[in-house]
């Protein structure tokens, strides 16, 4: 069963699985949403991404292209969440900003990890699994932990994956 608003734009070649929620959405050609997957309203989703199972993606998030985000990811749009105005009444849309974040074409966002708003994950980054992000990270940068700190540059990885000359394979 799937829940999709009439108000969604869907690319070409979207594949979306059971249980999911969309509504005033965006996602772009050939991407891919999983099982229990809620994507709000004002969202976008880029082409060729994977969104796995159990992630939240609210209001305010822009996911570029080529992007993974692995099972059960949470964006948040909101610092100061509460559930009453000052007068003591349920909050409604005008009690509160919207605080929008941005991931970069060719991130990847582990299984997990937990991203607070008005950040940058920049192009081609990764953030680690369980990972709670609260600063921008940088294009072609690996973070990981609570709260997420730079690990590497991506190009300083590949580096020690090389296997030297003569080494034993």
């Amino acid at each position: 069963m799937q829940k999709i608003a009439p108000d969604v734009k869907l690319g070409k070649g979207v594949k979306i699985y059971d249980f999911v929620n969309l509504y005033g959405c965006e996602i772009g050609d050939n991407s891919k949403i999983g099982t229990f997957v809620e994507v709000q309203k004002g969202a976008r989703i880029g082409m060729n991404c994977k969104i796995s199972s159990h992630t939240f993606i609210c209001e305010g998030v822009d996911i570029g292209n080529d992007v993974f985000v692995g099972h059960n990811v949470t964006f948040i749009n909101d610092l100061y969440p509460r559930a009453t105005n000052s007068a003591g009444h349920l909050q409604s849309e005008s009690d509160w900003k919207c605080i929008p974040t941005k991931v970069g074409d060719g991130a990847s966002i582990g299984s997990s990890a937990t991203i607070l708003c008005g950040i940058t994950i920049g192009k081609n980054a990764i953030v680690g699994a369980g990972s709670v992000v609260t600063k921008n990270v940088p294009a072609n940068t690996i973070v990981a932990g609570n709260p997420a700190g730079i690990l590497r540059k991506i190009d300083e990885q590949k580096k020690s994956l090389q296997q030297p000359k003569g080494a034993i394979r």
